[in-house]
């Protein structure tokens, strides 16, 4: 059978997100693409002598989720030097995980918690103190980022990176001082983040064989929780080619298990305008294949028009120079026909924004060029219409998952309750899709944002959104599928499980659709397929994965011992989800000596006496006082 597929997967029950054939139980596969979705008793007569048939045993089968918007190019660079505190929910069990990686890392290389977590998912609602960084690491340097808003170093770090007393202030931040004018450790963002990330590109780097090693384990991260696309928002301290180097090699050696569309992201205060007219000579849009291609500029376009999101600190207004520059860079890339995104935390940012796109459109029309803005918090029913009429999209992301309590304490819970407004997004019908802003100012985990959308939670537990302003689960899922192809032009290619389509699908670890609310953010994948190829497998399906990658290199890398969100090969990750839970319910001050925050496990432990509070309390265990 010359045109047997490569690939079978049956008795699955398939969510397509299709509308013409919504449901399926059997898919064939053949050089990547979708050939056959239908029922087994159709599809499994497709079989040839050679076809690989997987039975899927009644599970639950998704369309491959895409990241509308990661730093995987960065992080992927760094990902196997840090330390993840994404998905850990005491402070008390991060800081265990701190002090092993201590004792593990060698000098001169620092133990980095660079983001994706936030002060309000611990337990213990507080971020370490550096008195407590300092004791459990009096040597090794340690730096930890918290969101955009700060960074703390202990001793050892701030001697690495050489902060005296007569260090200057940096422009748009703080050092912290004490009363005789030395730095404490404390890095603060006032509003400006970039004394956090110089000073983090002060740290060793992975020579490239290790920075090859360490793409590979990010992505295969990804995998693990059912990421099969994103698009790459460039990032700060990420020069084009030079930091791409080990992508395109990967790229070019058919190792990328993530289809990856990226942007190119200015890294030249007032020099904006010549790297994209560099670029654009340089580099073609579209340029590249489907595992692997060129999608246009930004997020950062001009740093007069970057508005930081860091809500601990009010709004900064944009410099009056923002519309002639920004103006320049668009006129470029409108020319050479190049989509953009522009990332605007703040209405006052996007309105601004749209008079250049309007002035712009005028002489040269936008038609057909899929730009976009990033993040759009606040913005207005207006700058929505405006969106629409100029044929742009919005991309959110769920950093208010993570940032929601300090929304609320500045700008209080009328504000908040629609920030981003994404159903009136939906509703008016502009083009808008979801994704994380990972690894740094959130979590790279698709679920966590999938769980923000259907409930409205912040990952502290804080019910931001009205149930009007939440999503069914298909219209967020659809969000983390089709709607992101219109981002990187690629619709009618992938995002649903359909003929012809690229063959990305996962099976999650467990039904997304009939699922508490409470547990679709502590989802994995136990299969995760890309162009028909396997990339991870997990669970009944573990003997499936035949490719993994080697061991994170170096040998010390916080990846071998604690794996990526939630600790996952520290320890048994569903049974930290289950805790995790838990203690969110406890609402307790203080975690018990003996039994943490299990005080339920305590009061009914089999004890020879008849008051348990009582009786613990005597050996000295705090849960009797809860």
């Amino acid at each position: 059978m010359m045109n047997a597929p490569d690939t079978i997967f049956h008795r699955g029950l398939f969510t397509t997100l299709d509308r013409s054939n919504p449901t399926a139980s059997a898919v064939a596969i053949k050089d990547g693409v979708f050939t056959a979705v239908g029922h087994d008793s159709e599809v499994m007569k497709l079989a040839g002598p050679s076809t690989k048939v997987i039975d899927l045993k009644g599970r639950r089968v998704l369309p491959g989720l895409i990241d509308n918007h990661l730093h995987i190019i960065r992080g992927g660079l760094n990902f196997n030097m840090e330390l993840r505190w994404d998905g850990m929910w005491s402070l008390a069990d991060a800081m265990a995980m701190l002090k092993k990686q201590v004792a593990v890392t060698p000098p001169p290389q620092w133990v980095r918690v660079v983001g994706g977590f936030t002060e309000h998912q611990f337990v213990e609602k507080r971020l370490p103190t550096i008195d407590e960084l300092n004791a459990v690491a009096p040597d090794t340097p340690v730096f930890i980022l918290h969101l955009y808003d700060r960074a703390i170093l202990n001793g050892a770090a701030l001697r690495a990176v050489g902060y005296t007393k007569d260090t200057p202030e940096p422009p748009g931040g703080e050092i912290m001082r004490d009363a005789k004018g030395n730095p404490t450790g404390l890095l603060l963002a006032k509003p400006n983040a970039n004394i956090l990330y110089a000073t983090l590109a002060k740290g060793p780097k992975l020579p490239f064989e290790y920075q090859v090693n360490s793409t590979r384990h990010f992505m295969r991260e990804l995998n693990r929780l059912g990421v099969t696309g994103a698009i790459d928002a460039g990032g700060g301290f990420q020069n084009y080619p030079e930091d791409y180097a080990v992508i395109q090699k990967l790229s070019d050696e058919g190792q990328l298990t993530i289809r990856l569309a990226y942007n190119l992201f200015t890294q030249k205060p007032k020099g904006e305008k010549q790297d994209f007219l560099n670029w654009t000579q340089s580099s073609k849009y579209k340029q590249g294949t489907d595992y692997f291609r060129h999608n246009g500029a930004g997020e950062m376009l001009v740093f007069s028009a970057a508005d930081f999101e860091d809500f601990r600190v009010p709004r900064p207004d944009m410099p009056p120079e923002m519309e002639g520059e920004l103006d320049e860079v668009v006129r470029i890339l409108a020319q050479n026909k190049w989509p953009w995104r522009l990332h605007a935390t703040y209405d006052e940012t996007i309105s601004r924004a749209l008079d250049v796109f309007e002035k712009v459109n005028q002489e040269i029309p936008l038609d057909g060029l899929h730009w976009f803005f990033d993040h759009a918090e606040t913005i207005s029913d207006a700058s929505i219409d405006r969106i629409a009429a100029l044929g742009g999209g919005i991309a959110v992301q769920h950093r208010m998952a993570y940032q929601g309590e300090y929304f609320v304490e500045r700008y209080g819970y009328g504000a908040a309750e629609a920030t981003p407004p994404v159903k009136k997004i939906i509703d008016k019908g502009v083009k808008i899709s979801a994704g994380t802003d990972a690894t740094r100012v959130a979590s790279y985990n698709p679920w966590v944002s999938l769980a923000w959308l259907v409930t409205g939670m912040t990952v502290g537990g804080l019910r931001l959104y009205p149930q009007r302003n939440c999503l069914d689960r298909e219209t967020a899922l659809r969000m983390w599928t089709e709607n992101v192809t219109w981002f990187s032009n690629e619709e009618g290619k992938k995002g649903r499980i359909a003929v012809g389509l690229l063959a990305d699908l996962i099976v999650p670890d467990r039904d997304f659709f009939s699922c508490a609310e409470s547990e679709i953010a502590d989802t994995t994948s136990d299969l995760t397929v890309v162009g028909g190829r396997i990339v991870y497998s997990a669970g009944a399906f573990k003997s499936l994965d035949d490719t993994p990658p080697p061991p994170a290199m170096p040998d010390w890398s916080p990846v071998r011992s604690f794996g990526g969100y939630g600790n996952w090969v520290g320890s048994d990750g569903k049974a930290n989800a289950i805790s995790a839970r838990a203690m969110q319910a406890c609402g307790c001050a203080n975690l018990c000596g003996v039994h943490g925050h299990d005080h339920a496990r305590a009061w009914s432990g089999k004890v020879p006496v008849s008051d348990l509070k009582s009786f613990w309390g005597a050996l000295g265990c705090a849960c009797w006082a809860v």
